[in-house]
C-alpha cells in the first residue's frame, strides 16, 4: 500500500466524517444537518511571528477550529506539536463536540494547534508564542464564545501566559476564558488527573455491566504522559488492578508481577522513558497492545489499533485514554471478537468534564475541595457511561457507534430547536 494510500486512510478527519457518517445514517438525518454537523462551523488559520533568544523571528503557523456550538461555547484544547496539521485540529474539534454532548455538558467542541517543537524551545520562547497565539484569536474567544485548554505539549504555566494575554488585551479578569490554569489563578483542583480518573470510573462500570472482577487482574498502558501514567496509578488505587507493561514513544517494559508506579515514575523523570526501568522485559509499543491483559489503555496516539493488529488484541476491555487510537475497521474486528471498546470521547472526557466544572467555579468565583470535584466527576461519567452501553445494547452496535447516536443526536436536536436547519 502507497504512503499516499495509508495518509488518506488513516486521516483523522476523514475517519471522523466517516464514524460521523455512520451515526448520522442510523439517526436518518436530513440531508442539510449532515452536511453543516460533517464539517466545523468557522477555521481560524494564522501565522505567529515570534522573537527567538538569538534575536532572529520565526513564524509559526496556527489553527483554531471551532466545530460546532449549538449546545454552547466551543471548547478544546491547543496542542504545541511539530507535526500538526489542520486536519487533525479538525477532527480533535469534531470529536470535542461529541465529547461535550455524550457527556451531556453545556458545551461544543473546539481545537487548535501550532506547528512548533516545544521541546526544542526555551520558556521565554515558549511564553511570546502562547501570548502571540492569543493576540491572534483574542476576538473570537471568551468564556462564552470559545474557552481553550491544555493539549499535547501544553500545560498550566502556558494557560496562566494566555489567560494573562487575554486579560491585557480586553482589560477584564475573565479567568474562564481559558481552563487548564494553575489553582492559584482559577483553576480546578482535581484537574491533573481527570482524564486518567474519568477513564478508570468507565472501566469500573464496563467491569460491572460484563461481570468481570478487576482485583489482580493484569493491565497495560500504552503511553506514558499525563493520562497514561496517571492511569498506572489509578488503576491500582481505585481498580486493585495490577499494571504488567507501560511504554513511551521510546518502547516499552513488562513484568508480569506488576509495576510500581512511584517507582516507574521516578525511573522516568530521572532518565526521560520508561526504557531500561530494572528487572523488565523490553517490549515494543507494538507487542504491548498484544499482551495477555483484562484491560488495555492506548493512551498515546491515533491509529495503533488497526484491521492488522486488531485480531491479535487479547484484552476483553480497551480503554481509550488517547484520541482516535483505533480505526474503523478495527471497530468491526473488535466488536466481532466480544472485546468491550469503551471509545475515546466518552473514556477520556474526564479532562473536559473538569474543565467544565473549572469554568463554573470561575463563573461563581467559588471554588470546591478535590473532593467534590471527584464526586461530581463519576456521577457525570457513570451517567454518560450507560447513557452509551444502553443505546449499544438497544441498537445491537458498536459502543463508540453508540456513543455518537447518543452525542449526534443531542447536537441535532440543539440545531433543530434553534433553527439552524
Amino acid at each position: 500500500m502507497s504512503d499516499k494510500v495509508l495518509s488518506k486512510e488513516l486521516n483523522p478527519f476523514l475517519i471522523a466524517q466517516r464514524q460521523f457518517d455512520e451515526a448520522a445514517e442510523l439517526l436518518n438525518l436530513d440531508p442539510a444537518t449532515r452536511e453543516f454537523l460533517r464539517w466545523p462551523m468557522r477555521e481560524i488559520v494564522f501565522q505567529i511571528p515570534v522573537r527567538m533568544d538569538d534575536g532572529s523571528v520565526r513564524v509559526f503557523k496556527a489553527f483554531r477550529v471551532q466545530y460546532n456550538t449549538a449546545r454552547g461555547p466551543a471548547k478544546g484544547g491547543i496542542r504545541f506539536h511539530p507535526e500538526e496539521t489542520l486536519d487533525t485540529v479538525r477532527a480533535l474539534a469534531a470529536w470535542m463536540t461529541w465529547k461535550t454532548a455524550v457527556m451531556d455538558l453545556p458545551l461544543g467542541g473546539g481545537k487548535g494547534g501550532v506547528i512548533c517543537n516545544p521541546k526544542e524551545m526555551s520558556p521565554g520562547e515558549l511564553e511570546r508564542l502562547s501570548r502571540g497565539y492569543i493576540r491572534q484569536i483574542a476576538r473570537f474567544i471568551g468564556a462564552n464564545i470559545d474557552v481553550p485548554a491544555p493539549d499535547v505539549y501544553t500545560n498550566p504555566q502556558i494557560m496562566a501566559w494566555m489567560m494573562d494575554e487575554y486579560d491585557t488585551i480586553t482589560t477584564e479578569w475573565e479567568p474562564g476564558v481559558i481552563t487548564g490554569k494553575p489553582v492559584e489563578l482559577g483553576g480546578s483542583r482535581g484537574r491533573i488527573d481527570a482524564t486518567a480518573r474519568g477513564g478508570i470510573y468507565t472501566v469500573r462500570e464496563a467491569a460491572k455491566v460484563l461481570g468481570l472482577d478487576l482485583k489482580g487482574q493484569p493491565a497495560a498502558i500504552q503511553g506514558y504522559g499525563n493520562a497514561g501514567s496517571f492511569a498506572h496509578k489509578l488503576a491500582v488505587e481505585i481498580l486493585g488492578m495490577k499494571v504488567v507493561a507501560v511504554s513511551d514513544s521510546k518502547g516499552g517494559i513488562y513484568d508480569p508481577d506488576g509495576l510500581d508506579y512511584e517507582q516507574v515514575l521516578e525511573h522516568k523523570r530521572r532518565t526521560g522513558s520508561v526504557v531500561g526501568f530494572p528487572d523488565t522485559t523490553s517490549i515494543t509499543n507494538e507487542e504491548l497492545l498484544e499482551l495477555p491483559v483484562l484491560v488495555l489503555f492506548p493512551s498515546a496516539l491515533e491509529n495503533v489499533i488497526t484491521a492488522e493488529n486488531a485480531p491479535r488484541i487479547k484484552a476483553k476491555i480497551i480503554a481509550e485514554l488517547a484520541n482516535g487510537p483505533t480505526t474503523p475497521e478495527a471497530d468491526h474486528i473488535l466488536h466481532e471478537r466480544g472485546i468491550y471498546v469503551i471509545p475515546d470521547f466518552l473514556c477520556n472526557a474526564g479532562g473536559v468534564t473538569v474543565s467544565y466544572f473549572e469554568q463554573v467555579q470561575d463563573a461563581m468565583n467559588y471554588y470546591w475541595s478535590a473532593e467534590e470535584v471527584y464526586e461530581k466527576l463519576d456521577q457525570k461519567m457513570t451517567k454518560a457511561f450507560h447513557d452509551v452501553h444502553e443505546m449499544a445494547t438497544e441498537r445491537k452496535v458498536h459502543n463508540r457507534l453508540a456513543a455518537y447516536l447518543v452525542a449526534v443526536s443531542r447536537v441535532a436536536k440543539a440545531m433543530k430547536l434553534r433553527g439552524w436547519v
